[in-house]
């Protein structure tokens, strides 16, 4: 139903961040790539929320928002499944900027062989 909206809250703030610590600091820390992976994952649930009709172009435009009834369905849905979401997109960051790291470092640790 509005799983998607937490990794969009944190695509939110992740992008300000990035836009507000500079460019260098931003590449040092590869914040694109999660940007990236964020925005990705957000449109594409979007888009097949709105497929399903879960998402309506009206007011309140979360159709779980028209009953009353379904709006703790839609917030337990959006602290379990877009909390997972979020965290598991992050950690995947994580990880692929640890691996840049320790990849750069090794290129720089060893050298490359000069022809004779």
């Amino acid at each position: 139903m509005a799983c998607f909206l937490v990794p969009g809250a944190e695509a939110v703030v992740t992008t300000i961040v990035q836009k507000t610590i500079g460019k260098e600091v931003a590449e040092k820390i590869k914040l694109k790539w999660l940007n990236t992976m964020l925005w990705g994952g957000v449109i594409l649930l979007a888009v097949e929320h709105i497929w399903h009709g879960e998402v309506s172009p009206v007011p309140p435009f979360l159709t779980a928002m028209k009953n009353p009834e379904e709006i703790s369905v839609m917030l337990h849905e959006m602290v379990t499944n877009g909390l997972m979401m979020a965290a598991t997109v992050t950690l995947i960051w994580v990880v692929m900027v640890a691996f840049s790291m320790v990849m750069t470092k090794k290129e720089i640790m060893i050298p490359k062989k000069v022809k004779a």
